[in-house]
């Protein structure tokens, strides 16, 4: 599928694994790649560095004249449950039909690394959640969750809604800025990444386009009658899908099943990087060595005249809940209680996790709602 947008969003069958949280550390050298960094990335980086996104919106004279940018920070909180520091930007942020949280998990070793943005415009609308792993898994998160709505916002093809081309050049455009910022250590990326769904919403003829990497899956519930169904609208990529799995083995990398629930991306002959998804943002080894990719597959759904919710949510939320479960706990909800239905789901997907491994782990829990209505 990669970068070629279809008229519908596929009805994927996501079926989850059950996981640990990592492979545990493995000692390996960082490989210098070749420098095929350009002036352009360090450009953008230090214009990135210095420009926010609002202020990015308003230059390019992209999406109206309202805008707000909210989105999550990078703190140290080592509290669970915590939720993770936001930063607003712009005019105030219209509640009505938006929810969000962003949950630390019960993982001392390091702060929460799912990362979250969104932007309001009245011609378009943003929102992204980003999945770390990795020792510096929240700093590659954090960079993406920074870098691609403002590489999405300044293509020119925003005024012509041509959203599948812009987000797969986007996506593709980020992982070349975390190599370049590895390069230049402002990043520590060679065995560091992050997931990436992204979902833009064009106000002008009621459509999402979705793309994602790895496994922050996106959901849609619908309202038929007095019935609501969801739908995951993306797929996870896992190593040991038929596709998946020959892309790696093509580009020398193996596929091997770790005994408990995962199947693992390694390099020949090699015990890194130990992935259990086939693509995703940083994880510059196993980009190099194993065949992981940063291309995004791209979709579209029609949202007119219907009722519906807009789930996107780290794999916190997935891991215990099916889609149809999610919409099942928040559709009685009304859109002004959105906010309420985030932490709700949240906090379902928090107590499963307890009962589920014990109290032994819990992963970072990301929820974005949308209510969706003409």
């Amino acid at each position: 599928m990669g970068c070629n947008s279809s008229s519908a969003a596929p009805e994927a069958n996501v079926q989850k694994q059950r996981r640990r949280l990592s492979v545990g550390n493995v000692e390996v050298a960082a490989v210098e790649a070749e420098d095929h960094s350009s002036e352009d990335d360090r450009g953008l980086i230090a214009q990135f560095s210095q420009q926010n996104l609002v202020d990015m919106v308003s230059k390019e004279g992209a999406g109206g004249r309202r805008l707000s940018s909210l989105g999550s920070t990078t703190d140290q909180n080592p509290t669970s449950f915590a939720n993770k520091t936001t930063q607003l930007l712009g005019d105030q942020l219209q509640q009505q039909g938006l929810g969000y949280t962003c949950r630390k998990g019960l993982k001392p070793e390091s702060p929460n690394q799912d990362s979250w943005c969104l932007l309001k415009t009245e011609d378009f609308s943003i929102y992204g959640v980003f999945d770390g792993h990795g020792q510096k898994g929240h700093d590659v998160s954090n960079f993406v969750k920074d870098v691609l709505p403002k590489l999405i916002v300044r293509d020119s093809r925003t005024a012509t809604g041509e959203w599948g081309p812009i987000l797969c050049d986007s996506f593709k455009k980020t992982q070349s800025m975390v190599s370049t910022s590895d390069r230049i250590k402002q990043l520590s990326a060679q065995m560091s990444g992050t997931t990436a769904t992204v979902a833009v919403h064009d106000h002008r003829n009621n459509k999402i386009t979705l793309a994602h990497v790895a496994d922050s899956t996106a959901v849609l519930g619908t309202r038929h009658g007095n019935e609501w169904r969801g739908v995951a609208l993306t797929r996870d990529h896992k190593p040991n899908l038929k596709d998946e799995k020959a892309r790696i083995e093509k580009a020398g990398g193996r596929v091997v099943f770790d005994g408990y629930a995962n199947h693992r991306v390694y390099a020949h002959n090699a015990r890194y990087p130990g992935l259990n998804m086939s693509r995703c943002l940083g994880d510059l080894l196993g980009h190099q060595d194993c065949g992981i990719s940063c291309e995004p597959e791209v979709s579209t759904v029609d949202t007119s005249g219907k009722e519906q919710i807009l789930f996107l949510c780290s794999d916190g939320v997935w891991e215990f809940i099916s889609p149809q479960e999610a919409v099942g706990l928040v559709n009685h909800y009304s859109a002004a209680e959105a906010q309420k239905a985030a932490d709700f789901l949240a906090k379902e997907a928090w107590d499963r996790w307890i009962r589920e491994e014990g109290g032994a782990v819990v992963d970072d829990i990301t929820v974005i709602l949308v209510y969706l209505k003409s």
